[in-house]
């Protein structure tokens, strides 16, 4: 299948508020990371993706099958791994990740064998016949995610699937979702407020902002060169070396770790910064063109897509 994803000018309003606002998507195979600030209508989507929303308007489909045909038709071939607790009290991990591969469609007896496939595959196979309710944090992010694998689905929707975890456990479940992604079988979409989680997983984003798509493309065309903005870092006088460079016109803003960025007020100027390096008594340790980051990126879309 070519397409995973095409959406046309669909729309979702809640109430008195228009949630989704004329998107329009076509997602061929892959990893995508979905970015947007908070009320942009990330989850809103997901859900229409999901079939647990239908549009009020638009036309769209999901691995070929059309967003009005509920939920049955895609049960069996899209994942979910939601931001909130879906976990039922009573069960533990191999009853609970086998009854959600049942409800994807699977035959009793292979989704009790994927159960425990799956939760050995995330590291619970130790804890898989604890009760859920008594899972830390870390387990339970382990654990909607394995019920998401169960069915070994060809989409993976994944909503902030690191949300509350300590650094250790956020990044072995980054090498899961990089190693799901490296297997080549599933094409992956997963939302996240943290910028770090999708560069280090994805290539491709698509940002939304007060509803609708504010940009999409390869996160490396995204983070372009700065023409003529340096980073640098200085050593010794670099007070008096920023001071003497703001006074010739220079932006300079001061980043952690001792980074600087500076600006010149015309073209060039890679000279006189050196030249004031050396009159001020300062050496520059660190020199390099600057290159926008996913963040910087991310900001100018969202100031953009704002009209700012």
């Amino acid at each position: 299948m070519d397409e995973i994803i095409r959406l046309e000018n669909i729309r979702f309003r809640y109430r008195d508020v228009e949630a989704v606002r004329g998107v329009s998507l076509a997602l061929p195979a892959g990893v995508f990371g979905l970015l947007g600030p908070n009320g942009a209508g990330k989850t809103t989507l997901m859900k229409l993706l999901l079939g647990f929303l239908r549009p009020a308007s638009g036309v769209g489909a999901v691995m070929g099958l059309p967003l009005d045909d509920g939920q049955r038709g895609r049960r069996r071939l899209v994942g979910y791994m939601p931001e909130s607790d879906c976990l039922l009290p009573g069960m533990d991990a191999v009853a609970l990740t086998a009854y959600l591969g049942e409800l994807s469609g699977m035959p009793r007896q292979e989704a009790m064998k994927r159960a425990h496939d799956v939760l050995y595959y995330v590291g619970l196979e130790e804890s898989r016949y604890r009760a859920v309710e008594t899972y830390s944090t870390g387990m339970k992010q382990r654990l909607k995610l394995a019920q998401a694998l169960v069915h070994d689905p060809r989409l993976l929707l994944l909503d902030e699937p690191t949300s509350g975890m300590d650094p250790a456990g956020r990044k072995e479940m980054l090498e899961l979702v990089r190693d799901i992604a490296a297997q080549g079988s599933m094409s992956i979409i997963l939302s996240s407020h943290l910028l770090p989680d999708i560069e280090s997983t994805c290539r491709q984003v698509v940002i939304m902002n007060r509803g609708g798509i504010a940009a999409q493309g390869a996160i490396a065309d995204l983070k372009k060169d700065r023409r003529n903005v340096y980073e640098i870092r200085a050593v010794g006088a670099a007070a008096a070396l920023y001071a003497a460079l703001g006074a010739r016109g220079w932006k300079v803003e001061e980043k952690d770790q001792g980074l600087a960025l500076v600006t010149p007020p015309g073209a060039g100027g890679v000279e006189e910064l050196f030249r004031v390096a050396l009159q001020a008594g300062a050496q520059v340790r660190h020199f390099r063109p600057s290159r926008t980051s996913l963040e910087d990126a991310f900001m100018d879309v969202i100031r953009g897509s704002d009209g700012n």
